[in-house]
């Protein structure tokens, strides 16, 4: 039997045991193999922390606290269609993460500024906003400089930048279109704390060998100090770097290098280099992770030791998503994260930071607010007050030249929804020479019907003329548009009368006639109640009768739809009672705001309630 004192002693001896390996514990936490946090997992395939670059995580100094909703500057050089989409999945990628609010300075060409201006006009997010500047004014100070970069002439603009923005911004934070941010954009301006006197510009290290020369045989860089430094993320002290004759600084350098050296390769980064290794002490080295970069053979993976180190990718390949590193996977999934994001989300406030907000968006915060709750057509009546996004020309385009009598193809889709009407091939010919014929420019109201017809097939070979459509009709590979389920929407077209057609004819306008037209610019537009499925375009071409539109066949023009699975909303039309109950009380309010606007004219549209609900 053991003394009753020895368990005491025990207790004792194993506190002293626990203390010294917890001593134990934190004298090697600071030893590398031991840095990582608790809880914290390593991404796989990860070096050793030994192995990382000098200037990791590891070594980022505490980050000084910013005043409470200090407004921070961002500049981007952004030119043509596909940058105007990059830089869109940029900005997401910074609103997420931010906490302050932004000035963004964008610097564009005219198609960039065109798609820009609409995106964030049509975006309202609070606390943000943009200033645009020229880029065509700003092409002669570069235009001088050979460069083989295929950003082409807008990859030195950020050389310019100190004299182009205003002369009493004193900070900015410059940006390639083409980096992803995971962290908030604060803790980046936060390292201007951390410049002295003299330093005006902050940079990361190049991460690949460019600079050092040994590429193959007879590379010649421009010069650099030691690997020289990556300009897809720059601090930019701007009135230091006026103070310090910035502009006379560069164009000096990249004379005298000009001599020797047929072009630039990495466009403003060879000219940033060149002026460092001169002048040294102008920059301040910022910590790897804020510009990891994703260019073949690069020493990125030394950056970053777990996922929550990285603050800024950056897909500085000609290559960009398809560019070779270990986690790509991950930073690609990353990236499509925010390419995908839906932006409305981004319309929050930031909380203790007040703003006054667009003059659109308060009219729209004042209408949703009186807006009741408990109606269950709320959702309806919201979905009338939205304002989307709009990112015009979203694909590379190419205006035409002006031709007489054009016309224009209105369509809608969404993201995950391919367009599923497809015209007659010669169908836009064919629109110009019959409005050139009727004469319906002189101001005549006409609505031109085109008449549609539908295929059950998936596979299915477009007719190239109406002698093979009627041919596909006969032998029942095709169909009058919704025959089967809705004939009242497309009777009044008179299909028969069709067949034998060889001149334009009349129709008249009948309850749930809802035809695809062609009209001018100055017609009714829809309206914008009725969303989703159902009665939008009886209710539009309804209001064109109002204002005395003919209704006019063509007898060569036709549309066909393809097949694809219901829509989210038809299925609630089919299957809610409450989505049909709302859609007629919207019918209701419609043939009242009519009455009130046509008058007694209007009376005849009554009819259309005693209709059963089509479809769009």
């Amino acid at each position: 039997m053991m003394p009753r004192g020895r368990p005491r002693a025990l207790g004792a001896a194993a506190l002293l045991s626990l203390l010294l390996l917890l001593i134990g514990f934190f004298l090697f936490r600071g030893h590398p193999e031991y840095g990582r946090p608790h809880g914290v997992a390593a991404l796989e395939g990860d070096p050793p922390a030994d192995h990382r670059g000098h200037n990791s995580s590891d070594c980022v100094p505490p980050r000084p606290l910013l005043p409470k909703c200090e407004l921070l500057h961002v500049a981007i050089v952004c030119a043509g269609h596909n940058s105007s989409r990059e830089v869109v999945t940029l900005v997401k990628s910074m609103l997420f993460y931010r906490k302050n609010p932004l000035h963004l300075h964008l610097v564009t060409d005219a198609v960039a500024r065109n798609i820009l201006e609409t995106l964030f006009h049509t975006w309202m997010v609070p606390a943000i906003w943009v200033s645009f500047y020229d880029a065509d004014e700003l092409k002669t100070q570069i235009s001088w400089i050979p460069n083989k970069h295929y950003s082409g002439l807008y990859g030195l603009m950020k050389l310019v930048l100190p004299g182009a923005l205003p002369p009493d911004l004193a900070r900015v934070i410059v940006l390639d279109t083409d980096v992803t941010f995971t962290s908030d954009i604060a803790e980046l301006w936060a390292l201007f704390a951390n410049f002295s006197d003299k330093q005006v510009i902050g940079l990361v290290e190049n991460q690949s060998d460019w600079y050092l020369g040994n590429l193959w045989r007879n590379h010649r860089p421009w010069p650099a100090l030691g690997r020289g430094f990556n300009t897809g993320v720059i601090l930019l002290w701007l009135d230091r770097l006026r103070q310090v004759g910035w502009e006379q600084m560069w164009k000096l350098t990249a004379t005298r290098e000009l001599l020797t050296l047929p072009a630039t390769s990495l466009a403003d980064q060879d000219i940033f280099n060149a002026v460092i290794k001169e002048h040294p002490g102008l920059v301040q080295t910022l910590p790897c992770v804020w510009n990891v970069q994703l260019s073949d053979h690069t020493l990125a993976e030394r950056c970053y030791l777990e996922a929550s180190d990285l603050k800024v990718i950056h897909w500085n390949s000609p290559k960009k998503l398809r560019v070779k590193n270990k986690h790509a996977g991950s930073f690609r999934n990353l990236y499509l994260t925010f390419l995908e994001y839906d932006g409305n989300l981004l319309r929050r406030e930031l909380f203790g930071c007040p703003s006054p907000p667009p003059p659109e968006a308060e009219q729209l915060q004042q209408a949703l607010a009186q807006l009741d709750e408990e109606d269950p057509c709320s959702g309806f009546r919201q979905q009338q007050l939205s304002v989307h996004r709009v990112h015009i020309t979203f694909l590379p385009h190419e205006p035409p030249p002006p031709r007489p009598n054009d016309v224009t193809l209105v369509a809608q889709l969404s993201m995950d929804r391919d367009i599923d009407f497809l015209p007659a091939h010669s169908l836009y010919d064919y629109l110009r020479a019959s409005i050139e014929q009727l004469e319906l420019r002189s101001g005549r109201k006409v609505a031109l019907v085109v008449p549609a017809f539908e295929t059950l097939h998936y596979h299915f070979s477009f007719p190239s003329s109406k002698v093979d459509l009627l041919a596909l009709l006969d032998a029942g590979a095709l169909y009058t548009f919704r025959y089967h389920e809705w004939p009242q929407g497309h009777a009044p077209t008179d299909y028969a009368r069709w067949r034998e057609a060889q001149a334009p004819y009349h129709v008249q306008w009948a309850a749930d006639y809802e035809p695809y037209v062609v009209v001018p610019r100055d017609c009714p537009r829809y309206d914008p109640r009725f969303v989703g499925f159902g009665w939008n375009k009886v209710a539009h071409v309804m209001e064109l009768d109002a204002q005395e539109y003919e209704l006019l066949v063509l007898p060569e023009a036709f549309t066909i739809h393809l097949p694809h699975t219901p829509s989210l909303d038809s299925s609630r039309f089919r299957f809610s009672p409450t989505y049909r109950d709302c859609l007629q009380a919207l019918k209701d309010e419609f043939h009242q705001d009519l009455s009130r606007h046509y008058g007694a004219a209007a009376l005849k549209y009554l009819t259309a309630l005693q209709q059963p609900q089509g479809p769009t």
